[in-house]
């Protein structure tokens, strides 16, 4: 019988190794999967490359990963937190700036096996015309830029060539699960939590609550338990405000 509820959250992702790329759910701090991002700290994981809307709040979620110096580099649209522009400015951490529905659709992309698309978003700007800082030495010097990327016209409209985002793992938050994996969430919590999923090889979820198989409509399935490797309960209180406390 398939099960793919887990026990303990630092059991659970002790096979994510130091340099992992991974994609993480949430938008600002709604449906972000903090008792996950404190596990990964917690397992003293490193040299990360993280794919995630923004880079956290201080000091939670991906903002605990930040402040704690386990990025080597940020896939996103929003690094929007201090710790974040500082590392980056002294060289330690790397930025690919991407625009929010460009994320998205790279990460559904990169689950869904299309390797590539054309949009108009970012067309003619510094994100697409090799003009945009990527990598800042020790003296804030700018030693790496965005690649240039290619333009087509479509329909009179310059579109440039965006790729698909496949990671090795995902951490997303849900508000139901059963023990086939399968996902609903609730209202805005939803957010770039199906993309993120998509896109991970291996995609771990922490959710509210676990249900049995049948409780969640096949029309309230919001993600199919396909995406899925491993679910946990999220540990009491963590989704009513930040708590950094026991990850398991």
């Amino acid at each position: 019988m398939i099960n793919k509820v887990r026990a303990d959250a630092l059991e659970m992702l002790s096979i994510v190794p130091d340099g992992a790329s991974i994609t993480i759910g949430g938008f600002g701090l709604t449906g972000v999967p903090i008792m996950l991002c404190d596990a990964l700290c917690e397992l003293d994981r490193k040299d990360l490359h993280i794919v995630s809307n923004n880079a956290g709040i201080d000091p939670t979620g991906v903002g605990r990963l930040v402040g704690e110096g386990r990025l080597r580099k940020f896939t996103g649209s929003f690094p929007s937190n201090k710790d974040f522009f500082t590392l980056f400015h002294r060289g330690r951490v790397e930025l690919e700036l991407v625009p929010q529905g460009t994320l998205a659709e790279r990460m559904r992309a990169g689950g869904a096996g299309i390797p590539a698309f054309y949009t108009p978003t970012s067309a003619g700007t510094d994100l697409a015309t090799g003009s945009y800082p990527a990598r800042y030495d020790g003296n804030g010097q700018v030693t790496a830029w965005l690649p240039a990327k290619d333009v087509r016209v479509f329909g009179g409209t310059a579109c440039v060539l965006e790729t698909a985002l496949a990671t090795d793992f995902a951490l997303v938050k849900s508000h139901r699960a059963d023990r086939l994996g399968n996902l609903a969430f609730r209202l805005a919590s939803r957010n770039f939590n199906v993309p993120a999923a998509m896109a991970g090889r291996v995609t771990f979820c922490e959710s509210q609550s676990i249900v049995e198989v049948g409780e969640i409509e096949p029309d309230d399935v919001h993600l199919p338990g396909i995406f899925v490797q491993h679910v946990i309960q999220s540990r009491p209180g963590s989704f009513d405000a930040p708590n950094r406390g026991a990850a398991s």
